[in-house]
């Protein structure tokens, strides 16, 4: 009795570390709106996610080789590519391409169907079964990110609306094979790899995409550049991936339905953009929604 009290113990306090890594994660993750969006006043959002790619690559090889990291094995390899084509390459890119033409607001509604997505990957990719009561909250949590997004007014062209789709059905791929993967290679170790994978192909797109000159290139812009480049694309990603393979995907993933509420609280607090109390509301009933997932994942 004493064993299982024991096991069931350390149960738990894996479950509750996944959630407290999955929260930085999407803490860290947050901070990638209000950046992109000074960053991209001033370059050109191809280019952004290239460089950005490519800094974290360059930074994650440095990790890889400072610590002796062995190669992966044949087998990892095949899903370490889905992970970078999901999440290095495929998410940034089709979500620059994407804010050319749909609006800030219509982004949100796709961004509050990435937990859902997330789910059905980690069912589908990782073999979790959570309970019928989980994809309650999970669906509600969804609607109300969709509904509040919604009320605040939709325009978009529709090559719009489906590059977002795509974004979000390679992020919940990506996200489910990183964290299905990070239970044998670790999380940084899976992140690190990704980047370096798709490094080649980044650095020559940002060679090929690089502006004549930087020189009128302001501070804040660079801030901006360096924060979605080693916070965005590498040290959270180390927090999220942790999170997920310790929490569970499906559960832990809930976590994102507040990312864009933590996102216009940053923008309302650098930017000046102003916070509702609808918007309050909202992630109040989001969070009950969360809660309510982790307790039935």
């Amino acid at each position: 009795m004493e064993r299982v009290s024991n096991v069931h113990s350390q149960t738990q306090a894996k479950a509750s570390s996944g959630w407290i890594n999955g929260l930085i994660g999407v803490l860290i993750f947050s901070g990638s709106l209000p950046a992109t969006r000074i960053a991209v006043l001033e370059f050109d959002p191809v280019f952004l996610t290239v460089a950005r790619a490519t800094i974290a690559g360059v930074l994650g090889l440095l990790m890889l080789m400072l610590f002796k990291e062995k190669r992966p094995a044949r087998d990892q390899l095949l899903p370490l590519v889905i992970v970078a084509m999901g999440v290095v390459v495929g998410f940034p890119l089709l979500t620059a391409l994407a804010l050319q033409c749909v609006t800030s607001a219509h982004s949100i509604v796709f961004v509050g169907l990435l937990p859902l997505a997330t789910a059905v990957f980690g069912v589908v990719r990782g073999g979790e079964r959570p309970r019928p009561v989980f994809w309650v909250f999970s669906v509600l949590g969804s609607l109300l990110v969709v509904g509040f997004a919604a009320s605040q007014g939709l325009t978009a062209a529709p090559e719009g609306a489906i590059l977002m789709l795509l974004a979000i059905l390679a992020c919940g791929l990506g996200y489910a094979e990183g964290a299905k993967l990070s239970r044998t290679l670790g999380g940084w170790q899976v992140i690190s790899w990704a980047l370096v994978l798709a490094l080649p192909v980044m650095a020559l797109l940002s060679l090929w995409r690089a502006p004549a000159s930087f020189s009128g290139i302001s501070t804040p812009a660079w801030f901006s550049l360096g924060y979605v480049s080693l916070f965005s694309m590498l040290i959270g990603f180390v927090f999220w991936y942790r999170g997920l393979a310790q929490g569970g995907i499906a559960a832990v993933g809930q976590l994102q339905l507040l990312q864009p509420f933590f996102g216009l609280a940053l923008a309302a607090s650098l930017l000046h953009e102003q916070v509702s109390l609808g918007m309050l509301a909202v992630t109040m009933a989001v969070i009950l929604c969360v809660a309510g997932a982790r307790k039935f994942a």
